[in-house]
């Protein structure tokens, strides 16, 4: 059985990708259980779930929330590809990671555990992606782009090819970044640039 933790917006993308991919969804757990997700039913965790036999995807759009979330459940985790992604046979996909509609995943690029690659995104050759990542919608990660655990990129952001982005950090939608970002930033412009921490 496949269950899905977190019923909000992130969760229907997944449970179609799911449904597509003919892969039925037996429940999903929120906190929250006037949360509906169609005729799918909704529990608390654990409910039925068992570790054992049962399969567990993170539905949940916060990176940090994603990690936690992670790091304190014990399951076999799921990973959900939409058909129409072209991934390269020479990348590597982690554990729970969910790729998007019409997402393009180059050569020897590594995406880590608990990603989102969302709808449209590219990710060229040599890229490595860190675990609990969220490459937005379009955006663009040229080729050799080092990103760190926790990150994401916003919509639409364009990330030359070689730089090195670190942890936690939140790069703005639209934003074209030519430069190496440290940890713990937001950067957001065209030529990106640091406006605040990321705390």
């Amino acid at each position: 059985m496949i269950y899905l933790i977190g019923a909000g917006g992130h969760a229907k993308v997944i449970a179609e990708i799911l449904e597509t991919n003919q892969q039925p969804i037996a429940g999903v757990f929120d906190t929250d259980l006037s949360k509906k997700l169609w005729e799918i039913p909704v529990y608390t965790f654990p409910g039925p779930f068992r570790s054992e036999k049962d399969h567990l995807l993170i539905s949940v759009g916060n990176n940090k929330t994603r990690k936690r979330i992670a790091e304190n459940t014990a399951a076999n985790y799921l990973t959900a590809i939409h058909p129409s992604a072209q991934i390269s046979k020479r990348a590597v996909i982690g554990h729970g990671t969910v790729i998007m509609a019409n997402v393009v995943v180059n050569s020897d690029s590594i995406i880590g555990r608990h990603c989102i690659i969302n709808t449209s995104a590219s990710v060229d050759h040599d890229c490595e992606i860190g675990n609990y990542c969220h490459i937005s919608p379009n955006a663009t990660l040229s080729g050799g782009v080092s990103v760190g655990e926790c990150t994401q990129i916003g919509a639409g952001a364009t990330v030359i090819q070689g730089v090195k982005i670190g942890k936690n950090v939140l790069v703005g939608a639209g934003s074209v970044v030519i430069k190496d970002i440290p940890d713990n930033v937001v950067v957001a412009g065209c030529p990106a640039k640091i406006i605040k921490e990321n705390v």
